[in-house]
């Protein structure tokens, strides 16, 4: 059967990202809050206690090659299956196997990449199996498994997260690569850490885009007499098919980017605002990076001068998984436009920061009798709600007391200014707070 190939030997002609697998946890690259020391999937995998999973993320960041490292520690016969080139005819043969495994005191883990592609019929024919424990399920899958992955069968897994890697990390593994014995470590290569650290950016987490352009540009570098490869900047480019923004080792040109997209668009010029999207997204920028930050943007510097802006911020965000690139460049540029011409206010942030201030300074303050929740009648005893006023049953909708701490008590943290939107917030927290005023009693405290 096909799928029980999985451990052929390795050939010259496989690709790198085939070669260079790792074998081990030790040769693993990544995932550290699952397999640091004391996780809780090394300890499964280290004892064999292997139970069913699924593994989730982005394209190659691990997710088959963790199911093969787990391969080499378990006892058990390890399967290999595709939901892309297989089908029901498939699945029950499979199934049969591992039966007559179980029935012989073999236990069965079966790895099924893609596992979103199977449809509801077909992951249907897996639960029997798994509840029976026939087989041990290893799922992959890239999208998110509770709108993927039928219930009953998701019930019965556990879900490991696994993230896209970070630049620092995909160059750790390029850097392995150039002298892995399986890899280039028979040759000697010419590349600089700054032509490293391009790949490593263009690869955007995603490893397997990282050995496939490593092997290319090498494949294409400047071959001298002695058989040494040089890589220029050159061939670089042309593999990659688009300029890279040779980061440096901290990021910095990448940091430097987004920021002049953010003040850009703080200062309403939206011909910049676009100029610096078009600059990342055609880098090779992650456009999800961008669409998180045009959503703190939106609260940050816009804010309740225009309700909107959150709402299509968001939208955007969306919009990119949905469809991602290149043809979600168009749904972030009309959120970029629509944010540089939107009123200004940081009014949510300064609200934030400064009641986060007196938030840490005094993490010990009781909440006001009045406005504690008394459910029982020894709570009211102790005055839980006593003077507590219901804004509904009063004719402007609003009580007079007081809801900060005492020692807090008329604390301004809100502050709106006079921009869109937050104008009108503006006069009714003003006649808000000048009615409160009205309604304290002579003598007490303003």
């Amino acid at each position: 059967m096909e799928q029980l190939s999985m451990f052929d030997g390795k050939n010259a002609w496989s690709p790198l990202a085939s070669r260079v697998r790792p074998q081990t946890l030790a040769e693993f690259v990544g995932q550290t809050h699952l397999l640091g020391p004391g996780c809780v999937l090394r300890g499964l995998i280290e004892r064999d206690q292997i139970t069913s999973m699924i593994f989730w993320g982005p394209p190659g960041v691990g997710k088959t090659t963790l199911a093969r490292i787990i391969a080499g520690h378990t006892h058990a016969e390890f399967i290999d299956f595709s939901a892309v080139t297989s089908g029901i005819k498939e699945i029950r043969a499979v199934m049969e196997q591992a039966e007559q495994n179980r029935r012989m005191g073999m236990k069965t883990i079966l790895f099924i990449d893609e596992i979103h592609r199977f449809n509801k019929a077909q992951q249907d024919a897996f639960l029997p199996y798994v509840e029976r424990g026939s087989i041990i399920l290893i799922g992959a899958t890239t999208e998110n498994p509770s709108f993927e992955i039928n219930s009953a069968l998701l019930s019965r897994c556990r879900v490991f997260v696994l993230k896209a890697l970070s630049q620092d990390e995909i160059q750790k593994l390029l850097s392995h690569v150039l002298t892995h014995p399986a890899g280039f470590g028979g040759q000697t290569i010419h590349m600089t850490k700054r032509q490293l650290e391009a790949i490593a950016s263009f690869a955007n987490g995603d490893a397997r885009t990282a050995l496939n352009t490593l092997e290319m540009v090498i494949l294409n570098g400047t071959l001298d007499r002695s058989g040494a490869v040089t890589v220029t900047d050159e061939a670089l480019t042309q593999c990659i098919s688009r300029r890279s923004l040779l980061y440096d080792k901290k990021g910095e040109e990448h940091y430097n980017l987004i920021s002049a997209l953010h003040k850009s668009m703080r200062n309403s010029d939206p011909d910049a605002a676009v100029y610096w999207l078009a600059r990342m997204l055609e880098a090779g920028e992650d456009p999800l990076y961008i669409a998180r930050r045009l959503i703190r943007f939106a609260s940050e510097d816009v804010g309740l001068a225009d309700g909107r802006a959150l709402s299509l911020a968001v939208s955007a965000y969306q919009a990119c998984h949905f469809i991602g690139m290149p043809e979600c460049n168009v749904n972030l540029s009309q959120t970029v436009l629509y944010l540089s011409l939107a009123p200004k206010s940081n009014s949510a942030y300064v609200a934030y920061e400064t009641a986060k201030e007196d938030a840490k300074e005094r993490l010990a303050e009781p909440v006001p009798l009045q406005i504690r929740n008394a459910p029982t009648g020894l709570m009211r005893e102790l005055h839980y709600g006593e003077g507590y006023v219901y804004a509904h049953d009063t004719s402007e909708k609003v009580a007079a007391m007081d809801c900060l701490p005492d020692s807090l008590k008329d604390r301004i943290y809100y502050r709106p200014v006079r921009q869109g939107e937050e104008t009108a917030l503006s006069d009714k927290l003003e006649a808000i707070r000048r009615w409160k005023k009205e309604q304290k009693k002579p003598g007490e405290d303003s």
